[in-house]
């Protein structure tokens, strides 16, 4: 059984091995832990068989129908010939299982390598793929899961921080100061983007998520995938001079418009979100910081520095934020 503050404390190998028998899958013995901490992920090696990839999800984060509408939504996007990496369904359970405690899925195990993102055919067969899933992503909304919003990921994690004592006491005033700046101007963007339509997103479209074969990319990792601007799954991939991210931008959305109409005033919020992603974040190591992987992962974390330098990110942002779009359509 689970505990709050080791919540994976019980998945030793004998444990998983009879989570995966559990669902008439049998393991070799051959175990490899991937690099995760939201989750726990790991390589399974099969009797006879390619290795499987099985992930046990946080207990309490998601309820079972918000995991189960994003099995739902990556299974549509792969009978559309999407190539993601859809959740198996396996001895007539479904897709999401159950064993003493933890609830955990399997999926295939697909490879590849990281996406050459300075390479502008790369960003426009990036920018194709996305405006594929979002084409998807609009026939429907998500029910039980959220959305993509200025008090989930700006207003809580900040009242996270500064409530539990995470901000150092000399600093702490700059901080509040600066947060609440931070998001005067995010709700200034909003404003100036207007009533942006919401879809169903990855939600979390970074490099890392992305991997490259000579086939070309497929998305893995929808955990974080909620309501919200089509924009979010495109800024995540821009980096770079302000120049520059106008270059890939415009490189991504060469490709996206072939597949989906992508709204202009969107661009209003590229750094919101970034900016809300930064408080996020922070609030989210935070939450966290009692599973003793988060301290041996980010050590880091919670000292004077770390703090100091979030105060100077999110003054770069308000002025960011009060710049004109990167790219005019």
């Amino acid at each position: 059984m689970t505990d709050q503050l080791t919540p994976f404390s019980a998945l030793t190998p004998d444990f998983i091995l009879d989570a995966l028998e559990s669902v008439d899958v049998r393991g070799d013995g051959r175990l490899l832990a991937l690099n995760s901490y939201e989750n726990r992920v790991y390589q399974i090696g099969i009797e006879d068989q390619p290795p499987l990839i099985a992930k046990f999800y946080r207990p309490a984060r998601w309820s079972d129908a918000a995991i189960l509408e994003e099995h739902t939504f990556v299974q549509t996007l792969a009978e559309a010939e999407i190539p993601v990496v859809p959740a198996l369904s396996l001895a007539g359970k479904g897709t999401l299982h159950a064993y003493d405690g933890f609830r955990f899925a399997l999926f295939e195990r697909h490879g590849g390598r990281a996406p050459e993102l300075g390479d502008p055919d790369t960003l426009e067969w990036m920018g194709r793929f996305i405006g594929r899933i979002h084409a998807i992503g609009a026939l429907a909304d998500f029910r039980a899961r959220p959305a993509l919003d200025i008090a989930s990921f700006g207003e809580e994690p900040r009242d996270f921080l500064l409530s539990h004592g995470f901000i150092p006491p000399d600093i702490e005033a700059a901080y509040r100061s600066v947060v609440e700046q931070a998001l005067d101007g995010v709700r200034r963007c909003f404003d100036r983007a207007g009533d942006v339509r919401r879809l169903r997103l990855h939600g979390d479209c970074h490099p890392g998520n992305v991997l490259w074969t000579e086939d070309g990319p497929h998305f893995v990792d929808f955990d974080d995938s909620r309501m919200g601007p089509a924009i979010q799954d495109l800024w995540m991939l821009l980096s770079g001079e302000r120049r520059e991210m106008t270059r890939q931008l415009a490189d991504l959305l060469a490709g996206y418009e072939d597949f989906y109409d992508f709204d202009p005033r969107e661009l209003h919020l590229v750094e919101a979100l970034r900016t809300l992603r930064l408080i996020h974040y922070a609030g989210w190591l935070a939450r966290r910081w009692d599973d003793p992987a988060f301290p041996k992962a980010f050590p880091w974390f919670n000292t004077q520095h770390y703090w100091q330098n979030r105060i100077l990110e999110l003054r770069e942002q308000i002025a960011l934020m009060d710049e004109p779009p990167l790219w005019q359509g």
